[in-house]
């Protein structure tokens, strides 16, 4: 439950996640699991040369069983992913169905592998209600378009998008909503919704197919044939599925309102095939069953009869809605598909009910992320950082692999080629992975990265705290860490080695959730703890292996950073010191020896182990520029340009920097921590520790604990790897617009290097790094990434964070100029205010109208049925914030939704002046819009429900008879200059209805149910009056909070919040 002075409250989402940490109900058991790719991945390749782009393209996955996933558009499945449901639709021109999002593969793409898609995560709570929004056009996909033109272009030139191909001119498209909820008292009864609206100016038809199915769990002999699922027809539109381990279950499905002439409803057709491979159409082989997993493509699409089993079983089943009658569905009209999937066999659907209860949970998500993130900030903020929380929660894919089973093949099918185990992975025979895991993108990359989890649980510990903290252990388990101690980085090889990011972010989510909810999970802190203490070991024996404290470690995450590829030997010869790498390893010490010493208030015997990693980081930050404390040696720092490099060293006193300006030099800001003399006084051993190394290695202590004498603000302790003056020096690059600082944040090269290129010549080859701000203009690491110029979040949210421990020390006296040459000087809290405030411009709207990442497109900026839809980019271009790389990387760039809760109350707009009071001014001018909850006006987000809207249109099946053609004229044009965000017919998200018609175009209710305030005692949400008292005893204390927190912006106080969030303190 989030606290809110002093008081404990719960939404109604927060009793349930509450329930299932209690192990009282299984809310999260049913969720959005189903990966949205599973074909290319490293787990389905079983070809000899490890080509798994080629051995799985996608024209292979409508017909051929997947071993270890499934995917499919806005998929749920259970946590082992055994049972899945998700959509399939038709617009009559394409050649096959469109059953799963299409992209390029690695090689086809000029810059990698790319989704050639426009979908949307619009809402997700964990997991009562869920929201997803499909783009599909009326015309045939342009599927060889995508592929040829993007062949065609090289690695200068813009990918080629959906959007360029012309494909949704003239609005000839669907706008496709899915919705999903869950039941009020039932984890295991789901409610899903699907309302296409015809956005095209002419009638046109569409074929709604929801999917029902087991992963192939048979095929492989490895269970015994009893274990196999069925589903099968149980009554009219009523299908019944058996599993040994789910149970019985039923779908149901509405017949839906017709949208033809005769107002007939549509009525299903209930389908089945098998989940098996069609060898005979794929290889030339013979099939197990006539009725293989391409059975709907081909009875559908082909008209082929004989493809679906006529005795109505299988595996896999689907319901066929066409809504195809006088030409399909009229311009600005929609067709909508209700049923539900449940452990009851009931024959009936109440489609009032039905949409009272998604309405219901529409309203109480919307309770749930206002609690999360109650401050005032603008609308377009807020929707901003719903759409980003909506996506970490689309990210959780079910991700199955055991090492063992892959490696050595199935007993029932043909052996894998001989010399595949040592292709990739074969050192990490331990791994046996069955796991809801966060992905770094729903369609890239559908497979974990460990450093990008970090960055991840840290927004996922807003919202989930329980679910956050998963994810971090499971990494330190026996079956994921291998025994080394090394932790696994992504399957395509697991034994690269990421940035050490763990150790932050479990201490991050321990303080988050302390913070946020009033939890202190200490045996959570000490687990991982424990844990990660091997792989420190690790890094320290493999990565520093003649003992210098200076690290190497490969790519590190940074891929084509540097001036070779750092994740293979020199061509000069010698080992590549790392500024990164040993900035990350000093980084790793302090986390270390801040969670150590939030253990030792609790148990004594960690203050031994604090004194370890204090003693190691001291040593670490000596080598760092002392390396062997010769005189006039030459070590990682370089005095002349006040900036951190790379260096070959061949050994002894022969070393070579690569001034190379880049985040390889910004990483050693990272080490920074500051320690409260309150701390230190509890703990007496570890003080006796510092005072002895102060006293008897008084050679190292001079050169590197300044800070122990100086005191700063607080009488605090500074331990950091950069002294006050190297600190001045480096932001004085970092914060120069002609070399970092951009204006949309951090670039991960300087832009020195646009007219400066630094290169190097080896053996008649000549390496160069210059600035490209865009799309990397190499192949290196797949060429999919780029980090010579763009702008990533998670390096920038690390740097924040460093700024603001740098301040605790400092304090408002250390003032810098930001930035270099304005004349406007501001202490280190503003400066990492300044940054937080320029990444969230990535995503706002301009005053004209556009915004950043939309990289100029006037569709995306402008038309009212995108605008105000976004997609969360992997980087950005490092002039212009263009958005680039994966569209769906809520993972890192999820982090966007802690900034704007941290920094979205006085954000100014983008483009306006920075002035201390730009934030509250713009409040007070009513660009903030406080709605206070329980008052008149509720705090929904753009795009939720009018009160005034009439209720849903039904099937002529529904008890409502009023409601069968209960129908106004639906919104294809708006009379606003503002957007219908969720498609509703609310562009306000005030709950005034300012469009032409007010049918809700997200498939909800309205109406009466609607009426009045969300939280006010009569709404739907608290109609019990013992419910409703607690609810405006817990109102009265969130409003005492905001009044509280606007205070201290006013007082430009907040910074004060920082020593909580970061260090321990007594």
């Amino acid at each position: 439950m989030v606290v809110f002075d002093g008081h404990e409250y719960l939404t109604e989402e927060e009793r349930r996640l509450q329930e299932d940490r209690r192990r009282t109900k299984y809310w999260k058991k049913w969720g959005p699991y189903v990966s949205e790719r599973q074909w290319a991945t490293v787990r389905e390749d079983y070809s000899a040369d490890g080509d798994a782009w080629s051995h799985f393209p996608h024209d292979h996955a409508r017909s051929r069983a997947y071993r270890w996933g499934e995917d499919g558009i806005a998929g749920v499945c259970d946590t082992h992913g055994y049972q899945n449901i998700a959509f399939a639709f038709w617009n009559e021109k394409d050649s096959f169905l469109k059953e799963r999002l299409f992209g390029l593969s690695n090689p086809q793409g000029n810059h990698g592998e790319s989704i050639k898609e426009a979908h949307f995560h619009l809402d997700n709570t964990p997991h009562s209600y869920m929201k997803y929004l499909y783009k599909y056009p009326q015309k045939a996909f342009p599927y060889e378009d995508l592929l040829k033109e993007n062949a065609r272009r090289g690695k200068e030139d813009r990918e080629y998008q959906i959007l360029d191909t012309g494909v949704f001119d003239e609005d000839r498209y669907w706008d496709i909503f899915i919705e999903t909820a869950k039941a009020d008292d039932d984890p295991d009864e789901l409610l899903f919704r699907v309302t296409a609206w015809n956005r095209g100016p002419e009638r046109a038809p569409l074929h709604i197919i929801p999917h029902v199915w087991f992963r192939n769990t048979w095929s492989w002999g490895r269970e015994p044939a009893e274990h196999r699922p069925s589903m099968g027809i149980f009554d009219e539109n009523l299908i019944k599925s058996k599993h040994h381990y789910l149970g019985d279950r039923y779908v149901l499905f509405s017949p839906s309102p017709g949208v033809g002439p005769s107002k007939a409803d549509v009525e299903p057709e209930l389908i089945f095939t098998e989940n098996e491979t069609n060898y005979e159409l794929l290889y030339g082989g013979k099939n197990v069953t006539p009725y293989v997993k391409d059975a709907f493509h081909r009875y559908i699409v082909n008209r082929e009869k004989g493809a679906v089993n006529p005795a109505q079983v299988g595996t896999k089943a689907a319901a066929w809605f066409t809504f195809n009658e006088a030409g399909g569905v009229n311009p600005g009209e929609c067709a909508v598909v209700r049923f539900r999937f449940s452990r009851k066999a009931e024959t009936y659907l109440d489609e009032e009910e039905f949409d009272e209860i998604m309405e219901r949970k529409r309203e109480e998500a919307d309770d749930f992320y206002y609690h999360i993130s109650p401050l005032p900030m603008a609308d377009d903020l807020r929707n901003i950082q719903r759409q980003a929380f909506a996506g970490m929660m689309w990210c959780k894919q079910h991700y199955l692999f055991i090492w063992d089973e892959w490696a050595n093949g199935d007993p029932s099918q043909p052996p894998p080629p001989p010399g595949r185990k040592g292709i990739r992975n074969a050192a990490w025979k331990h791994l046996h992975c069955d796991d809801i895991l966060s992905m770094p993108d729903s369609w890239e990359y559908p497979f974990f990265a460990a450093w990008d989890t970090s960055f991840h649980c840290i927004t996922l510990a807003m919202i989930d705290p329980e679910f956050a903290k998963k994810q971090l252990d499971l990494f330190t388990r026996e079956w994921y860490c291998h025994p080394n101690g090394q932790l696994p980085a992504y399957e395509w090889n697991f034994g690269d080695v990421n940035p050490p990011v763990h150790a932050w972010a479990t201490f991050r989510v321990f303080k988050i959730e302390r913070k946020l909810y009033g939890r202190q999970d200490l045996d959570f802190l000490e687990r991982v703890f424990q844990k990660l203490l091997l792989n420190f070991t690790w890094w320290v024996n493999r990565k520093d292996v003649e003992g210098k404290n200076v690290f190497e470690g490969g790519f590190l995450g940074l891929d084509n950073i540097g001036l070779f590829n750092r994740s293979e030997p020199l061509p000069t010869g010698g080992t590549l010191e790392q500024a990164d790498s040993t900035g990350w390893m000093a980084f790793y010490c302090l986390t270390m020896l801040n969670i150590a010493l939030e253990l030792a208030k609790h148990r004594r015997i960690y203050e031994d182990i604090a004194t370890k990693f204090f003693e190691h980081f001291i040593l670490i930050s000596d080598a760092m520029t002392f390396r062997m404390g010769q005189k006039d040696e030459q070590s990682l720092w370089n005095e002349q340009d006040g900036f951190y490099y790379d260096a070959i060293s061949w050994g002894g006193p022969w070393i070579q920097q690569l001034p190379v300006r880049s985040l390889v030099g910004l990483i050693p800001l990272y080490a920074t921590l500051t320690l409260e003399p309150e701390l230190v006084n509890r703990l007496p051993t570890f003080k006796k520790r510092i005072e002895w190394f102060i006293a008897h290695r008084c050679d190292v202590a001079e050169r590197t604990m300044h800070s122990i004498r100086t005191r700063g603000k607080g009488n605090r302790i500074l331990l950091s790897l950069v002294n006050k003056e190297r600190l001045i020096k480096i932001l004085k690059r970092m914060l120069d617009e002609d070399e970092f600082l951009s204006p949309h944040g951090i670039r991960s090269l300087s832009k020195y290097h646009k007219e400066h290129p630094y290169s190097m010549e080896v053996n008649g080859q000549t390496f160069k790094v210059g600035y490209v701000p865009g799309d990397s203009d190499s192949g290196l690491f797949g060429g999919n990434s780029n980090w010579r110029g763009p702008i990533w979040l998670c390096v920038n949210f690390l740097l924040v964070e460093s700024l603001q421990r740098f301040y605790l020390f400092f304090g408002p006296n250390l003032q810098v100029e930001c930035p270099v040459g304005s004349g406007d000087y501001m202490h280190l809290g503003h400066v990492s205010e300044e940054i937080q405030h320029r990444l969230q411009h990535l995503f706002a709207r301009r005053d004209d109208g556009r915004r950043s990442i939309n990289g100029g497109n006037d569709t995306l900026d402008f038309d009212p049925h995108w605008r105000d839809y976004l997609w969360f980019y992997e980087f950005f271009d490092g002039d212009t914030g263009r958005g680039l790389g994966a569209t769906h990387q809520c993972g890192w760039t999820g982090l966007i939704a802690r900034m704007i809760h941290d920094t979205g109350v006085n954000c100014r707009l983008p483009q306006t002046p920075r002035t201390p009071r730009a934030g509250m001014q713009h409040y007070f001018d009513d660009i903030l819009h406080h709605r206070h909850v329980g008052s008149a006006q509720t705090p929904r987000t753009p795009g939720a429900l009018s009160p005034t809207l009439p209720r849903m249109r039904r099937s002529s099946t529904s008890r409502s008879l009023a409601a069968r053609s209960d129908y106004s004229a639906t919104t294809t044009t708006t009379t606003t200059t503002t957007t219908d965000v969720n498609g509703d017919g609310d562009v306000n998200g005030d709950g005034d209805d300012t469009t032409q018609g007010g049918y809700d175009g997200n498939g909800g209710g309205g109406g009466a149910a609607r009426r009045g305030s969300v939280h006010a005692a009569a709404g739907l949400l608290y109609d019990d009056p013992e419910r409703a008292r607690a609810r405006a005893e817990a109102d009265a204390h969130l409003h005492a909070y905001i009044s509280q927190q606007l205070e201290r912006v006013r007082l430009e106080r907040r910074d004060e919040d920082g020593a909580d969030e970061f260090e321990a303190r007594v």
